[in-house]
């Protein structure tokens, strides 16, 4: 953190609602001051640049799901970009299939939309200070994705980005044109997921991701 001990964030999170909720959480913190807002993917890697990076920003609280430019490649972005910047990833999908691949590309922890106010200040204030925030269940998860090759810990970061719009129902087409791909690229990862998953089709990879937020 910077020597003034005031932890200086960016929300990035497309929802206007959501950014005033989080806002409202941090503000039990006087320590917190969000400096910025923003509601795409290229908008949260302008403003972090014009900000001066890790200079004139600690935390970076960053949406999975952001319209422009997918959060995941925003993350890859920023650790390119600005590596000691610590950003802590948002979300509505369960931890199971994202958390640990988060953070293996880097981030410094993941957070459910829904968490506790005190679990997300406390988020906040580890991503801030250096440090990685792992919930029970995300330890599980690395745990066994040390020793597991299989299922959505075996997943590449773009096949990560295709399963999770697959099982939202988007069709082939609709997901290259969201990630900037050719259809047949698309398929190529889809037929990846399906054989890393144990699946057949996308009736059945969503069952799959049904079950895994079952038992998370």
């Amino acid at each position: 953190m910077n020597r003034n001990d005031t932890i200086r964030l960016l929300i990035g999170d497309d929802h206007r609602i959501v950014r005033e909720g989080l806002k409202q959480v941090l503000a039990e913190a006087p320590e917190v001051a969000v400096l910025a807002e923003a509601a795409t993917g290229p908008d949260v890697l302008a403003q972090v640049n014009s900000l001066g990076g890790s200079q004139g920003l600690d935390l970076v609280l960053l949406d999975i799901a952001l319209p422009g430019c997918d959060g995941l490649d925003v993350l890859q972005q920023l650790k390119q970009q600005h590596p000691t910047l610590p950003v802590l990833m948002l979300s509505t999908y369960p931890e199971r299939q994202y958390a640990v691949h988060c953070i293996k590309q880097g981030a410094a922890g993941y957070l459910s939309k829904s968490a506790d106010p005190d679990d997300m200040l406390a988020a906040v204030r580890k991503a801030a200070a250096g440090g990685i925030y792992v919930t029970a269940n995300t330890a599980e998860a690395l745990a066994q994705a040390v020793s597991s090759k299989t299922g959505t810990e075996s997943l590449s970061h773009r096949e990560h980005q295709v399963f999770r719009l697959l099982i939202l129902g988007h069709s082939v087409g609709e997901i290259g044109a969201q990630l900037k791909l050719a259809p047949n690229t698309v398929s190529t990862y889809r037929a990846r997921i399906l054989e890393k998953t144990g699946t057949k089709n996308d009736v059945e990879l969503a069952l799959y991701a049904q079950r895994q937020v079952k038992n998370a």
